[in-house]
């Protein structure tokens, strides 16, 4: 797996973003790119087209599950694009909302670094194996194979 995979992370607080980005940076992960402001996710999204999604939950004014929901839009049912949530609210409701609005995986606030580190690691092989995948398959084919989107 190529350490330039593509990394887009979306929180309001620029102390998050700055400890996300040296986390990253010190397993060699510098495509990076980063937002305070959620209103611009989609455009940050299409111009950067990441391979990977961190995405904060509870921020003012356009929340995580807005974002999800714009994202849920923009991703072909034939992709996988992992979002990989972060909150400091793990209730029940909350993970199952991010769940069905694509997310497909968590972190709890505050962070351990080594479990997001891990984490981040398993989504991008995973990316990396679907983008394999789909020069070998016909997208077609690899529709078959995916769960539908709730």
């Amino acid at each position: 797996m190529s350490a330039d995979m593509r990394i887009l992370i979306i929180d309001d607080q620029r102390p998050n973003l700055d400890l996300m980005e040296q986390l990253l940076a010190r397993e060699g992960l510098h495509n990076v790119l980063s937002s305070t402001q959620p209103l611009r996710t989609l455009e940050l999204f299409n111009s950067f087209e990441p391979d990977l999604v961190i995405l904060d939950l509870h921020m003012p004014e356009f929340d995580g599950f807005a974002v999800l929901e714009q994202l849920n839009r923009r991703i072909p049912a034939n992709d996988y694009l992992p979002i990989l949530v972060l909150t400091a609210d793990a209730t029940r409701d909350t993970r199952l909302r991010a769940l069905a609005l694509g997310a497909r995986d968590f972190i709890s606030k505050p962070l351990d670094a080594l479990e997001t580190l891990l984490r981040i690691w398993n989504l991008l092989e995973t990316r990396a194996l679907y983008k394999t995948l789909r020069t070998l398959v016909p997208p077609e084919r690899i529709e078959l194979l995916r769960p539908s989107k709730a």
